[in-house]
């Protein structure tokens, strides 16, 4: 009949027997069926196993383990009860060691296919705690009628759904162990169907919680997440609309959330919805990396691109001679400035630009020694075509993404004459298949 919508082809119902081959990007085991590759959740290379299939498209397929005949050595059993129903999570079957071993080939041969550039020499991984390190989140919150209760936590694997969890144990304990506490807190407001996230941002000493709503909580709801806050501890933060919006529930006293990198004396404060890393011990040795790689003097002039809230710009400038950082964001840059201010840092500058567009600013004229990249997943594939002007001897590139890493590489070598000296990957999540790295270039 004209009009009606094709039906979705039926998935073959029996297991299909395969062995792995390899590991994709994402972490998902690799194998072909019929010349058709096929992406095998939770699955291990050598592994040979059952599967179902999930997915069918025209160029590859998809499928979950049904029964495994064989085990990798990397194989172990998940943590979490709720792995493999909860999407936050995608490498929890894997050796915790041998997940950094198997982010460290993935950038390898990123580099080699992406880039057509060689490591000629691999930092040794810079790895932190496994389990409780999250401090920052989005977590989404619906209320389910059918099951007369909140869902707080995060989506389900390969499916716009939450998941029904009770406890994460990546998140940071004060949080991650508290989602059934919210679950119930947010049952009793009269909007509980009306808060769709909760932004989670927990420094060294605070936790602060802003809750999305959609309509204005009454007095008993306040009432109620005011009970809930000093009983747990937390800061409570009300956001209406956009990040500009979030403001302390009434009756609290505003937090700012702080983390501290010591062997630098500095201090920064950050608001909720504001990008942080989420893993403070990675961060404080990464930042120690950098400035180890860039080795910084008080004759250097540094750029710190993608700079946040000054992440590394504030200790550069404790070795540097000056340093100008560069964000796309306006409040994160005016946050940078204050913690500039805050810590007695007076020989960096701070400035708002798009970097995906042409530059006309005047810190965009000068020339510097060493650069700095510490970029969105996008990576920095617009502005290297300013670095013939700025000529930096030194460029260290962090990355959270390390195909566009490997991109971005093969234009700084096999165009802008720069020499690969260094690579390696951190732990910045572990239990995912994310990968954190890190590259030092110099000038050949």
């Amino acid at each position: 009949m004209a009009g009606r919508r094709a039906r979705k082809k039926r998935l073959p119902e029996q297991p299909v027997r395969a062995t792995i081959e390899s590991l994709a990007h994402d972490g998902r085991g690799v194998t072909h069926v019929d010349n058709k590759v096929v992406f095998i959740d939770e699955a291990l290379p050598g592994e040979e196993l059952d599967f179902i299939y999930t997915d069918i498209r025209r160029d590859y397929a998809e499928g979950k383990v049904e029964r495994l005949l064989s085990r990798s050595d990397d194989r172990v059993e998940a943590k979490c009860p709720h792995y493999g129903v909860c999407g936050g999570c995608s490498f929890q079957h894997v050796d915790s060691s041998a997940q950094i071993n198997i982010k460290q080939s993935l950038l390898q041969e990123q580099f080699t296919r992406i880039g057509k550039v060689t490591i000629p020499e691999l930092w040794e991984p810079l790895t932190g705690p496994h389990w409780g390190y999250r401090q920052k989140a989005r977590m989404g919150v619906k209320y389910v009628a059918k099951k007369s209760r909140v869902l707080v936590g995060f989506r389900e694997r390969r499916n716009p759904f939450l998941a029904e969890i009770e406890a994460c144990i990546v998140m940071n304990p004060v949080v991650g162990t508290r989602l059934m506490a919210l679950s119930e807190m947010i049952g009793d407001l009269s909007i509980k169907a009306k808060i769709p996230q909760i932004e989670v941002a927990i420094g060294d000493e605070d936790c602060v919680l802003a809750i999305r709503v959609l309509e204005p909580p009454t007095e008993a709801d306040q009432e109620r997440m005011r009970l809930f806050a000093e009983q747990y501890d937390i800061a409570l933060y009300l956001q209406s609309k956009g990040p500009d919006t979030i403001v302390p529930l009434p009756g609290l006293s505003p937090v700012l959330p702080e983390y501290a990198l010591p062997e630098h004396n500095i201090v920064f404060q950050f608001k909720p919805a504001m990008f942080t890393q989420v893993n403070y011990e990675i961060n404080r040795k990464m930042i120690n990396r950098v400035l180890e790689a860039l080795n910084l003097n008080d004759q250097d002039t540094v750029l710190d691109l993608f700079c946040g809230l000054g992440n590394f710009t504030l200790p550069m400038a404790r070795k540097a001679g000056h340093v100008v950082g560069i964000e796309g964001d306006q409040p994160l840059v005016n946050h940078a400035k204050s913690n500039a201010q805050m810590n007695g840092i007076e020989n960096v500058e701070f400035h708002a630009a798009d970097l995906s567009k042409p530059i006309e600013q005047e810190w965009a004229k000068r020339s510097y020694s060493k650069i700095l990249l510490d970029p969105s997943r996008a990576g920095a594939l617009d502005v290297l075509t300013y670095f013939p002007q700025w000529n930096p001897q030194q460029i260290v590139y962090v990355s959270c993404n390390p195909s566009t890493l490997a991109r971005d590489a093969g234009v700084l070598v096999n165009e802008l004459g720069y020499k690969l000296v260094k690579a390696g990957v951190m732990d910045m999540f572990p239990q995912t298949a994310h990968v954190e790295s890190i590259a030092l270039f110099e000038k050949s």
